[in-house]
């Protein structure tokens, strides 16, 4: 059983600075075991600690915000109202919740195309001879891709700084060749080790790939319908992702059309750019004056 909730700070953590993030209890009293079915897990937020999460986009604030009525076991006021106005938490940019997803499919090398262009890249070095500087090579022939970006940074002296990302490590174009391969083939060597044994199952946190799938069904149905619903619809194809009963390569493309999908729906959301933050800072001062008043009395 897992347990989420929100504590109000005292009058003297706030005077002194000291208001506390979160208090975590578990039963298996070890932090690294793994959950058995009749374990429970307590995770107690500050209020504030709550609001700076849900205006980051955390999926563990979303969820909390999104919660059924029949789940809640003890309520409160500003409870109802932080729910009742969780819409002033949504945006398009919903960073963390796509950023997770994101990260996981990095993680194992879902994307083939992120190895396919470090390979054109290394072989693109070879072909250009020991000793050289990329500046001195012809660059017009340097391979193109989804993951290769030439950036020309102007600097303070009207010069500019040339650089390319390839797969999002910088190479300026001021190093040899020599090194630009080393940097490369340190990513492909180390990135292709986790892409090929996910390929084959191996070694891979299906938990934590469970948890992005359900973070993208989740942002998908926010820009689509301003709202995400528990229980999810999905549950049973997320319990499959979650204990590793599905090929990789099934859930991997999942995942990948999932964000861009996602990337799609945020060009075209209605929903503001930013969350709404004055709002929720308001909200914050006004509950501090209540703790206030409460001590004074």
């Amino acid at each position: 059983m897992d347990y989420k909730g929100i504590a109000l700070p005292s009058w003297e953590q706030i005077a002194l600075g000291r208001i506390p993030k979160h208090i975590e209890y578990s039963s298996t009293g070890n932090q690294t075991s793994r959950n058995a079915a009749k374990d429970t897990d307590i995770e107690i937020f500050s209020l504030h600690e709550f609001i700076k999460l849900a205006l980051e986009g955390q999926t563990a604030a979303f969820d909390m915000l999104h919660v059924p009525q029949e789940c809640i076991l003890e309520n409160s006021y500003i409870w109802e109202f932080i729910q009742a106005n969780r819409h002033e938490f949504y945006s398009r940019r919903i960073g963390a919740f796509l950023g997770y997803a994101q990260t996981q499919a990095a993680k194992y090398g879902i994307k083939g195309s992120r190895l396919n262009d470090a390979k054109a890249v290394l072989e693109w070095l070879l072909d250009q001879g020991e000793g050289k500087r990329l500046k001195d090579c012809d660059l017009s022939t340097f391979p193109q891709g989804d993951h290769i970006e030439f950036v020309s940074t102007p600097t303070a002296d009207w010069k500019s700084i040339d650089t390319f990302r390839i797969c999002g490590r910088g190479i300026q174009t001021t190093v040899t060749v020599d090194y630009a391969y080393q940097v490369v083939n340190h990513f492909y060597q180390n990135y292709g080790d986790r892409a090929r044994q996910a390929a084959l199952g191996q070694g891979i946190d299906w938990k934590a790939v469970s948890h992005a799938v359900r973070a993208g069904f989740q942002i998908v149905e926010l820009l689509k319908h301003n709202t995400i619903t528990f229980p999810r619809s999905e549950a049973e194809y997320l319990i499959k992702v979650k204990t590793g009963q599905l090929p990789y390569a099934e859930v991997s493309e999942n995942l990948e059309s999932l964000i861009e999908r996602v990337k799609l729906l945020q060009q075209n959301s209605i929903l503001p750019e930013q969350p709404n933050r004055d709002f929720w800072e308001t909200f914050l001062m006004s509950v501090v004056k209540i703790i206030a008043i409460k001590e004074a009395l």
